[in-house]
């Protein structure tokens, strides 16, 4: 039916305040459930990644408790592990918008570390949102958005509704005493109009053709969102 992009983070770590390495990668949940939805619609899924580079997974991202118990986490890396367009990504510097109906970013931490500063995927943020075509941006992954800078100096999402991890989950975590920024603050500070929910609770925020998830939750909705736009 259509194509659906899926723009992926190419950091295996998110350097923290105090100069640790934190390893990391993109979050299973927040690429397992929107390719099954989407797949199951009908449509394509094509990985874009700087460079051209097999997204790395956040190992932890399997773990049992983040996927409810063993049989969860099982489910979900052998989900994972036969999306075969994730070994074989596109480079994010040759994608023509043109190509795909849809645009989507999931999440993890590595977007904090590669993606917030890619002009590459900024000016693909821009062009996308200016599109009018569905644009969905989960979890961490709106730190992308940063990289959308205007002509003007300002930011082409400035005054969207949206969210993303917000700083009450990243304190929870235990990681954002040593973050170097913390997302919800940096999206504040582009002048987006921030939307937080409750920490882990899906919360889905649509603002005209932008679809954005807080956290891993909100992947699956924020698909089943972009679905009824394509409808």
């Amino acid at each position: 039916m259509s194509k659906i992009l899926f723009v992926m983070t190419g950091a295996d770590h998110w350097t923290l305040a105090d100069g640790t390495k934190r390893p990391t990668g993109f979050w299973a949940e927040e690429v397992v459930a929107p390719y099954q939805a989407f797949t199951a619609a009908g449509h394509e899924i094509v990985v874009a990644t700087p460079g051209g580079v097999v997204p790395p997974l956040d190992q932890g991202s399997l773990a049992p408790q983040f996927n409810g118990g063993e049989v969860g986490a099982k489910k979900v890396a052998d989900a994972l592990a036969s999306i075969d367009e994730i070994q074989h990504p596109i480079r994010l510097e040759d994608v023509d918008l043109a190509d795909y109906a849809v645009v989507f970013y999931p999440g993890g931490h590595g977007p904090m570390e590669d993606l917030a500063v890619d002009a590459t995927s900024g000016r693909l943020l821009i062009h996308a949102l200016a599109s009018g075509k569905p644009l969905g941006v989960v979890c961490h992954a709106p730190a992308a958005l940063l990289a959308a800078t205007t002509a003007d100096g300002g930011n082409a999402f400035a005054g969207y509704r949206l969210t993303g991890f917000s700083n009450a989950e990243e304190t929870q975590t235990g990681l954002a005493a040593n973050a170097k920024w913390l997302l919800q603050d940096r999206l504040v500070e582009i002048g987006a109009d921030y939307q937080e929910g409750e920490p882990w609770a899906p919360n889905v925020v649509v603002d005209r053709n932008l679809i954005t998830g807080q956290n891993p939750a909100s992947a699956g909705p924020a698909a089943a969102e972009i679905l009824k736009k394509l409808a």
